[in-house]
């Protein structure tokens, strides 16, 4: 009886341990830090609670947002537009997008003015960043390729913030 005790303990530490390494990293970091919409649907609040009232309805995946505060499972948030609220964590990604800004941006072959145009985004355009270094980022839009555009261009970075 107290080997099965003995052995029960043991594979309930390991699972803790297990569950304990397999919690995303970016659900523990420290804000400011930016993530993307998950759901295809998210409930903005005002407050870090089911009981506080909806403030905006997101319908757009992938909509970059920044967390800048952290209460419990709750996120508060800052939308492109400098729209602040509290979301759920689970309605959101780790994956790093991106949304164009101003006018059109030029996706280029090589981080540099004078690369080759593959691609013109127009505002509003999301896509994801994989890498950015030097003012440039690497940004792939879905079904449409990826090039480097300049990082002041795009609102989903810091400024001068290394990615990747």
């Amino acid at each position: 009886m107290d080997r099965k005790r003995v052995r029960f303990g043991t594979w309930l530490a390991m699972a803790a341990l297990v569950v304990g390494l397999a919690l995303p990293a970016w659900a523990q970091r420290k804000p400011p830090y930016y993530v993307s919409i998950k759901a295809s649907k998210a409930l903005m609040r005002t407050g870090p609670g089911r009981n506080y009232p909806g403030n905006w309805l997101y319908q757009r995946r992938l909509l970059p947002v920044k967390v800048v505060d952290v209460y419990g499972e709750w996120r508060k948030i800052e939308d492109p537009d400098g729209t602040q609220g509290w979301m759920l964590r689970v309605l959101l990604n780790e994956a790093r997008t991106a949304m164009v800004r101003g006018s059109v941006v030029e996706m280029r072959s090589t981080p540099s003015p004078e690369g080759h145009v593959n691609w013109r985004a127009a505002p509003g355009v999301i896509g994801s960043i994989s890498k950015c270094t030097n003012g440039w980022c690497w940004f792939e839009v879905e079904g449409h390729g990826g090039g480097y555009v300049e990082q002041s261009r795009i609102w989903g970075t810091d400024p001068g913030e290394t990615v990747g």
